[in-house]
């Protein structure tokens, strides 16, 4: 859920009061055909293409979920902002999908696996990724794969999480520096943001 620019941190954003025109971006609310279609793709390139059970960190209201769901994989959403969850549940409706609210750091699914965890534009804003990276591979069945879209942004004293960082986060816990992890450079990709960026924009896929 959580999305840079500028100077403005994760921490000083009010996402319940930002719910309300979360989707008015192009990559949040995939409105525009063109834009939704190009996070379709990637998507369908990114997970299984075996049905599976898709763990969705970080969710907002429920995008990527929507899309993963409409693939044929069965959703749970987990997300800090109830009226974030709100959309998402009303965007999903009659859908295979649930909606928690917790923290995407530590998740309240309990005991479940889930064959995909996907986030987009999180860990770069949590204290500890190393840590909560570990995390999020042990809710993964085996042969599992995280999904993590991140990036760079900022002009001016910019914040979040190189690519090279990320996968040397990744290596131990794939069995191997970089043999089961794929990184995807999207900056260049302007369908997928609703226009032309400069910054740092990419996609990890790990199996674990």
């Amino acid at each position: 859920m959580a999305k840079k620019s500028d100077d403005v941190t994760a921490a000083s954003v009010d996402w319940d009061a930002e719910a309300a025109g979360f989707d008015e971006e192009p990559d949040h609310g995939l409105r525009d055909p063109e834009v939704r279609a190009a996070w379709a793709g990637r998507l369908r390139d990114w997970l299984p293409a075996r049905a599976g059970d898709l763990l969705d960190l970080g969710c907002g209201t429920g995008s990527l979920s929507l899309l993963a769901a409409e693939q044929g994989h069965r959703v749970t959403g987990v997300d800090l902002s109830r009226p974030m969850l709100d959309l998402a549940r009303a965007k999903l409706a009659g859908r295979d999908a649930v909606f928690l609210l917790g923290d995407a750091a530590a998740p309240p699914v309990g005991e479940q696996r889930f064959d995909t965890v996907l986030v987009r534009h999180v860990l770069w804003a949590l204290p500890d990724p190393a840590r909560v990276l570990r995390h999020w591979r042990d809710l993964l069945r085996p042969g599992g794969r995280l999904v993590l879209v991140e990036g760079v942004w900022g002009p001016g004293t910019p914040v979040g999480i190189p690519a090279d960082r990320l996968t040397a986060l990744l290596g131990p816990l794939t069995g191997g520096p970089t043999g089961d992890i794929r990184v995807e450079r999207l900056s260049d990709d302007a369908r997928l943001w609703g226009g032309e960026v400069e910054d740092e924009r990419y996609a990890v896929v790990a199996t674990v």
